[in-house]
């Protein structure tokens, strides 16, 4: 069958423009899928903020819950580490309630011993630690569960990013509603690994966390 010289350029064009349709920029598809803020931004950012979020200056006790260590790398895509980010960290506490006025209704206790928010600058290999509490999941009116999970904003390269991190094997990420409405490819790129455990036992996470050069 003869096709006309019109026509095959017409098909090529349509070729060209279905395989530029598919293709995904390898760097793009490399970095830490931004996630949502959430309304729980620590309101004083400027109190207590040091990388042990289970212990609190003048208080004897332990914040209530599984300690766990929290460690990571802020890479860029290359896997070069990324030395001097700015690394945040502010989640729940063990009962799934967070130490802000917005969440005041939330039944669950506040814990008094719980500091909820970290802040430090990842190291000359890009790491960065924290010992902290694993959260509690909750629900939201009209949305439904939340899995355990942490918030972070990494800033690096004069760019921030904000996602969630969450925990591997958790039966409650099958009904998670931000995890459901996440492209698939996503989600493993925000679930921690099991890892070594941490001082005095304590349960060990890892997390790398990839940002545009």
């Amino acid at each position: 069958m003869l096709i006309s010289r019109r026509r095959a350029l017409t098909l090529l064009s349509a070729s060209a423009l279905a395989a530029c349709a598919v293709q995904v920029d390898p760097e793009e598809a490399a970095l830490t899928p931004a996630e949502t803020e959430g309304p729980f931004y620590p309101e004083n950012t400027n109190a207590e903020r040091d990388v042990d979020m289970t212990r609190l200056t003048g208080r004897s006790e332990r914040a209530a819950g599984q300690v766990i260590e929290m460690r990571g790398r802020v890479l860029g895509p290359n896997g070069q580490p990324i030395s001097g980010a700015r690394v945040e960290l502010w989640q729940a506490n063990a009962g799934g309630r967070y130490a802000h006025s917005r969440d005041a209704g939330n039944p669950a206790p506040l814990d008094p011993n719980f500091q909820g928010y970290a802040l430090v600058q990842s190291a000359a290999d890009g790491g960065f630690s924290f010992t902290t509490i694993k959260p509690g999941g909750y629900t939201v009116d009209a949305q439904g569960p939340r899995t355990a999970h942490m918030h972070w904003k990494i800033t690096a390269n004069g760019r921030a990013l904000t996602t969630q991190s969450y925990f591997p094997s958790e039966a409650a990420n099958e009904t998670d509603f931000l995890i459901r409405a996440m492209q698939a490819g996503d989600v493993p790129r925000l679930i921690a690994t099991a890892g070594p455990a941490g001082a005095d036992g304590a349960l060990g996470f890892d997390w790398d966390v990839i940002v545009p050069a």
